[in-house]
């Protein structure tokens, strides 16, 4: 670890957080230029994708104070890029610009950076360390390093329950448990999303749009839609001008196909043994898509479904301080073989925040262990 002063790494991160979801599917990265007296001389986050990097827009902003960076250090979240994706590589604009050294939170999981950023810069005399942060520059881009690491994105299962645990009444009823400040904190969540996963039972039964309306946002996420039928109705209020939809069957049907198609879809056929979608390989596909954060809001049978094959990293609960009795579970469909005879049998879950949403809790627990990778 550094024996600098670690306050800048935590400005850093602070700018990381301001980079928000406008970032995607580039990780949220933010830096801080330092000059040998400890003064600040520059910083900046990570712009829209295809912007400029973080790493870039720190030293714009040195540049535009009229400050020098030779010899400054670059307070850095992530391991500058080393690659020519949708812009150039940061480590040759810091080496540039004459930066004398680089203190980076962590190394880039990218296959195509993963270390080579560290070694451009070491090879151009620029001293390299690895300094404090690592693990809320982690947490920040969890996504990124599932989507790069396990090849599938960081799937948050999103639920709206009563506190005896009911996520709707027997006859399908389900609007609205919650508090309208907790349905405004999911369209947050939403909007930090690469994408929304639901079922064709919910378009059906609901007709969601599942856009971002009640928190402000700059870019909708896109939609992912299990039906292995292809009932999605091409009328359906999720088809929005300039958002992709992609929608997973486990049937090939041309018509139907074309049907949807026409509206913007992408269809894509991948059926398992059963006869549904095969979910674990749809993940695959969306993270080949540069999915990162996966949000689902659908109903208990997909819920169900995920838990069960161990899709789901992490859940986000809304509680509301009601009791429903007879009605749909949380849980409900979890396990396979039926109802647990052994409490070893559960799923465990680990608590990472709880707060309260207006009237109403909100609980976010992550499966435990899936943030080992």
């Amino acid at each position: 670890m550094t024996k600098e002063n670690p306050n800048f790494m935590i400005q850093a991160l602070n700018l990381a957080r301001q980079a928000g979801p406008e970032t995607d599917p580039n990780p949220r990265v933010g830096c801080v230029l330092v000059a040998p007296d400890g003064t600040v001389i520059g910083q900046g986050h990570t712009q829209q994708v295809g912007g400029p990097h973080a790493e870039v827009m720190a030293l714009r902003d040195a540049a535009a104070r009229g400050n020098s960076v030779a010899g400054a250090t670059a307070w850095v979240t992530l391991e500058p890029c080393s690659h020519h994706g949708r812009t150039g590589p940061c480590c040759d604009a810091l080496v540039a610009a004459g930066v004398g050294k680089v203190v980076a939170a962590m190394a880039d999981p990218n296959p195509l950076v993963a270390g080579q950023g560290f070694g451009r810069l070491r090879a151009a005399g620029v001293e390299v360390e690895v300094g404090p942060g690592a693990d809320e520059a982690r947490e920040l881009n969890l996504g990124f390093f599932s989507r790069m690491v396990r090849k599938t994105p960081w799937v948050r299962l999103k639920v709206a329950a009563s506190l005896d645990g009911k996520t709707g009444l027997r006859n399908g009823v389900s609007q609205w448990i919650t508090s309208e400040p907790a349905r405004a904190d999911g369209h947050a969540w939403r909007a930090r999303a690469s994408a929304v996963l639901t079922g064709v039972g919910t378009v059906i039964e609901d007709d969601p749009r599942l856009d971002v309306r009640l928190v402000q946002t700059t870019r909708q996420p896109r939609v992912v839609v299990v039906d292995s039928q292809l009932q999605t109705p091409p009328g359906a209020k999720l088809f929005m001008p300039g958002r992709a939809v992609w929608i997973y069957a486990a049937v090939q049907d041309e018509q139907k196909a074309a049907a949807l198609e026409a509206r913007g879809a992408t269809v894509t056929c991948l059926p398992n043994a059963q006869g549904k979608v095969d979910l674990a390989a749809m993940l695959k596909d969306l993270a080949r898509r540069e999915v990162n954060e996966l949000h689902v809001e659908s109903g208990h049978k997909l819920n169900g479904s995920l838990l069960r094959e161990g899709l789901v990293d992490e859940l986000l609960v809304y509680l509301a301080p009601k009791l429903i009795g007879d009605g749909l579970d949380i849980a409900s469909g979890i396990h396979a073989g039926g109802p647990l005879t052994e409490l070893a049998g559960a799923l465990p879950l680990e608590f990472r925040s709880l707060g309260q949403v207006g009237p109403d809790l909100r609980i976010v627990a992550r499966v435990a262990g899936r943030d080992a990778f």
